[in-house]
């Protein structure tokens, strides 16, 4: 067995692949109504297809899961999500864990948490 994917509810599709490509530089592998899957193997499923499959409601923003990125150069990241438009929702800025880590720590656009650290 292989793992392929991790996926990810979205409200709007085109906004979220928008906010993966500028951020992170994803690009869309497959686009298939509703169903988006980026590179670096994050899928991207809008909330209504989603509420249909489980027949449920989608809880966003529910900090239970992360999504974690590695960048070396993290203080140039730091600066981008200044600027970055719309605002960055921190849940923390850049930081430093006592094993020596730098960390930042922030929500895409609906809510899903996004860890982005240095390499260990």
């Amino acid at each position: 067995m292989k793992f392929k994917n991790v996926l990810i509810v979205v409200e709007d599709i085109e906004k979220s692949k928008k906010f993966y490509k500028d951020l992170f530089g994803l690009e869309v592998i497959l686009d298939n109504d509703g169903n988006v899957i980026l590179t670096e193997g994050l899928v991207l499923q809008d909330k209504k297809v989603w509420e249909n499959f489980l027949g449920k409601e989608i809880v966003f923003e529910n900090n239970a899961t992360e999504l974690y990125f590695e960048e070396r150069n993290i203080e140039a990241f730091a600066e981008k999500l200044e600027s970055f438009q719309p605002p960055i929702r921190y849940v923390n800025r850049l930081m430093q864990h006592a094993w020596g880590q730098k960390v930042i720590r922030f929500y895409d656009l609906d809510g899903n948490l996004i860890e982005v650290g240095t390499p260990m």
